[in-house]
């Protein structure tokens, strides 16, 4: 299926490895322009070459997006990259484990700007652009911890929410001017993060290190979903892709949970 992405400038925050990183090469593999951000220089490259090397057509903008003054570069430098944007995927976020009280309030609010603060910030800097063109997409990845909250994320979860929040709010703001703001939230994936923290999880309880016993042991008493697998850093750049297309015009300040059914059964 042809998702009409050509010609199409997407700029994705936090793409240098997992979900971002899977987007940022399927939005290219369907015809967009790609602009890949991160703070690791190398990773950032070496990902926009392998999508030349491809066909597709990427480049890259680095920096840090929790300071003001540096996020209004970062936004400069990819308006300028393929004079404009599109489609803004809000993907950037820390994940810290911490239990309730041993994160203080300094820590919640210092996640709060990194994870809502960023978003806010790239899309203060990048819509006006889409609304003066009267198309755009405006697409956050939230979790499902956002609405299902666990106490061992507890800072994470609540900055989700406010993403989330945020994400359906912001449709109504751009209503009737042909730009779209959408969230996903994403169950259990499958992410070089999660997977260090599952294989720890692991040792701690005797099993091998082998990853298909990870993973059901993981699916069964962790993280259980309906469809008996983790999720796949795939299966959230797919949903990214149909929201970014021209099939979506008529989703806005939707919430698309692509859990494998996690949400509905905890």
């Amino acid at each position: 299926m042809d998702l009409q992405l050509t010609e199409k400038r997407a700029f994705i925050s936090g793409s240098t490895s997992g979900i971002g990183e899977a987007t940022a090469r399927l939005l290219a593999a369907e015809g967009a322009a790609v602009i890949v951000h991160g703070r690791r220089e190398a990773e950032a490259v070496r990902i926009a070459e392998e999508i030349s090397q491809t066909g597709g057509t990427a480049t890259v903008v680095i920096d840090d997006l929790s300071d003001a003054h540096i996020a209004k570069m970062v936004s400069q430098k990819a308006l300028a990259s393929f004079s404009g944007v599109d489609i803004l995927v809000n993907n950037v976020g820390l994940y810290p484990h911490k239990p309730w009280f041993d994160t203080p309030d300094t820590e919640w609010l210092g996640l709060y700007n990194s994870n809502v603060g960023s978003a806010i910030r790239l899309i203060h800097d990048l819509a006006p652009q889409m609304k003066e063109q009267h198309w755009g997409r405006v697409i956050t990845i939230a979790n499902g911890v956002a609405t299902t909250p666990i106490p061992f994320v507890a800072s994470y979860a609540a900055s989700k929410a406010a993403l989330l929040n945020m994400a359906i709010n912001l449709s109504k703001e751009l209503s009737g001017l042909g730009v779209t703001s959408n969230a996903i939230s994403p169950g259990p994936i499958r992410t070089p993060g999660t997977e260090t923290m599952f294989r720890e999880l692991a040792v701690r309880q005797g099993i091998p290190d082998d990853w298909a016993q990870i993973e059901a042991f993981i699916v069964e008493h962790v993280a259980p979903t309906p469809v008996g697998r983790l999720g796949q850093a795939q299966d959230i750049a797919c949903m990214v892709a149909f929201l970014a297309s021209p099939c979506a015009d008529f989703i806005s300040g939707t919430n698309m949970r692509v859990d494998g059914g996690a949400v509905g059964i905890v």
